[in-house]
């Protein structure tokens, strides 16, 4: 019956999705107030409509009802709760319902925040939303409905995929998802805007709020899912240029070009038509991602579905989103009104150069992940684009960008001196200098370009702090007046600073990896194995079960200079239902460095085959991305900028209103 209640709700969602749709934008068209404020009220209802759904869907997992066919092909009853509840999105079905749930989520957001929004925008936003929550919905209904009945149900089902088994995936996806989903505001707010032609500061001011909040999402779901890759997949990488790993990147560099535009746009009022372009292709890349995932187009740990049928429709819900949205944008567009002026060399053409610059590290992303795909499609042939396609195109243009982030964020809005910037940044460059000359120094041989890497890591961090000291530390200056400065400076000034700072965390890390030592070795108990400045040395194997699987695996001792400091443990796994093997690797972390284990096999007599590995300072390209999304936080919670948007929006109304009296 839950089941049933559950099936019916989602069609119910799906009708007053449509209501969404509908009469608001007419009545904003129409300029009704009656139907304008049926938005919120039908957003609301689709919210709790599609939360009942995806509640019952939910209660079947737990439940381990397996009359319903989703259950019996993703869930056994011997698993844990925790992967009985990750296990309704680990799956294309649960997954759909998963990103319908925190799209109606968004919509309910903005309906109770958007108070001090015009009427006639908010209804227009509301709609856009409920015409993608419809598409959406129809979707689940005709194609991959979650809620199937079995005529005969087994009594036991096949379980979580293995690999997805794990506490990582219970927190990568809804955190992937609110980034993916979050941007379809900023797209919804671009399409209200671009309807009636009028967009200005205050729109610009109650965009971003809702961009920097998906993006902090996107920044934790990718450092997420790159560390459980790390650590689940067993071959000791963070990051592979998977399509699906380039289906998340691409509306992040978007989504980031996009947060600065919306920057620009509030300040000086200029930037217009770039910033609702970039609100469009953010959220038609975030589309994009979900077309690869489920489509069957690609095959990855990450992909969902083989069904051409779903892939086409989704195919075409990108036509009339994407292209809907910029056919819009190319009739509409050219009657926005053109916003303040400003020098090349100020703090806006700094932003303008960041976002030519993301644009273009996005274009080489998306040619080397569609390409392929297009080969394939038109002439058949099978290729695959890797690392060294992206090494040459994407990271020279994400080098220059990262060199130039410390001269924009410190020039003067409006026109700046780049000589008195270069002048305040001379100390910060000269340490980076030192920095690099030293590693050369100390780390004999090795690629030429890691050195390089960590001064650029460091180019950031300094060049982050060189700017907050000019802000609070002014010439002559008392402890108390530093601390005055320091208690008054914005929240998102802050914020700000530690993005940047984060960011130059994560390129050191990356960087680093370089000097990573790999060994793949067979050894025996006693026997040392040399890994970097760490030895190993087997201990013990072993062979067990656990609940739901067996495993067999290895111990081992480590050593540092002759002492033992810790011991590593890995293991193949085979769940119960899949009979999948998996890896557990073995991390053990010194430092920022980590010792990383991966069993291969156990042989007959006793001998371990093994790989590891030694990756000096890993561990800050995750540390970087998590300073990154605090940065984001610390901005967000700028109640200022809320303020501001709310009362520069009442004050629009009133001269609106006098205009018109």
């Amino acid at each position: 019956m839950i089941v049933e209640l559950g099936h019916f709700a989602l069609m119910l969602a799906f009708a007053t999705a449509l209501s969404q749709m509908a009469l608001p934008l007419w009545g904003a068209l129409q300029r009704d107030p009656a139907l304008q404020s049926m938005a919120r009220y039908s957003a609301f209802v689709t919210f709790a409509l599609v939360v009942l759904s995806y509640l019952a869907l939910t209660y079947a997992y737990v439940g381990s009802d397996f009359s319903v066919t989703n259950v019996v092909m993703n869930s056994h009853s011997s698993k844990p709760l925790i992967y009985k509840i990750s296990g309704v999105w680990s799956n294309h079905e649960g997954s759909m319902m998963l990103w319908v749930l925190i799209l109606a989520l968004f919509s309910a957001l903005v309906a109770l925040r958007g108070t001090a929004m015009p009427e006639r925008l908010l209804a227009s936003v509301l709609s856009v939303q409920g015409a993608i929550a419809a598409a959406f919905l129809i979707f689940i209904i005709l194609t991959s409905n979650p809620f199937l009945r079995l005529g005969d149900p087994p009594p036991e089902g096949q379980g979580l995929n293995p690999i997805l088994a794990d506490p990582g995936l219970a927190i990568h996806p809804p955190l992937l998802y609110l980034g993916y989903v979050g941007f379809s505001v900023a797209f919804a707010f671009a399409i209200g805007a671009l309807i009636h032609g009028r967009i200005d500061a205050v729109w610009a001011r109650f965009v971003r709020p809702w961009t920097l909040l998906a993006w902090i999402f996107l920044t934790l779901g990718i450092a997420m899912g790159s560390y459980w890759a790390y650590y689940e997949l067993g071959w000791g990488g963070w990051w592979f240029w998977d399509p699906v790993e380039n289906a998340s990147l691409m509306p992040w560099l978007m989504g980031t070009a996009l947060l600065h535009s919306t920057i620009v746009m509030e300040k000086r009022d200029a930037l217009k038509v770039w910033t609702v372009l970039l609100s469009i292709l953010t959220f038609s890349l975030s589309l994009l991602g979900t077309f690869l995932v489920r489509s069957g187009v690609i095959t990855s740990v990450h992909s969902f579905a083989s069904d051409p049928g779903r892939g086409l429709f989704i195919l075409g819900i990108l036509v009339f989103f994407i292209g809907g949205g910029l056919t819009l944008f190319a009739v509409r567009a050219p009657a926005l009104r053109q916003g303040g002026l400003f020098a090349p060399v100020s703090r806006e053409g700094a932003l303008v150069v960041n976002n030519l610059f993301l644009a273009a590290s996005t274009v080489a992303v998306l040619v080397g992940t569609l390409y392929p795909l297009a080969l394939e499609t038109v002439g058949g042939a099978k290729i695959s684009v890797g690392a060294p396609y992206f090494n040459l195109t994407a990271i020279p243009l994400f080098v220059a960008l990262l060199f130039m982030i410390p001269f924009g964020q410190s020039l003067a809005w409006k026109r700046g001196d780049l000589y008195g910037v270069m002048q305040r940044l001379a100390v910060a460059f000269g340490l980076c200098l030192l920095a690099i000359i030293a590693v050369f120094a100390i780390v004999q041989g090795g690629p030429v370009a890691a050195p390089l890497g960590i001064g650029l890591g460091l180019w950031l961090i300094l060049g982050s702090a060189t700017d907050m000291v000019i802000r609070l530390v002014p010439r002559g200056a008392t402890l108390s007046i530093i601390i005055s400065r320091a208690m008054g400076l914005p929240r998102s000034a802050w914020g700000s600073a530690f993005a940047h700072a984060g960011l130059g965390v994560t390129v050191i890390g990356i960087a680093a990896t370089a000097w990573g030592v790999e060994r793949l070795a067979i050894t025996k108990v006693g026997e040392r194995l040399n890994v970097g400045p760490y030895a190993v040395e087997l201990k013990t194997s072993f062979k067990r079960t656990g609940q739901g699987y067996r495993e067999e695996g290895a111990q081992f001792l480590i050593f540092v200079d002759g002492q033992q400091a810790g011991l590593i443990e890995t293991s193949k796994r085979v769940h119960a239902g899949r009979e999948m093997p998996t890896t557990e690797a073995g991390i053990v972390t010194f430092g920022f460095g980590q010792l990383y284990a991966s069993v291969n096999e156990l042989m007959p007599d006793g001998r371990v085959s093994m790989h590891f590995y030694w990756k000096p300072l890993v561990t800050l390209i995750w540390g970087g991305a998590l300073i990154m999304a605090f940065g984001g936080v610390l901005s967000l919670s700028d109640r200022r900028v809320r303020i501001a948007a709310a009362n520069k929006a009442k004050r629009s109304l009133g001269a609106a209103a006098k205009a018109t009296a």
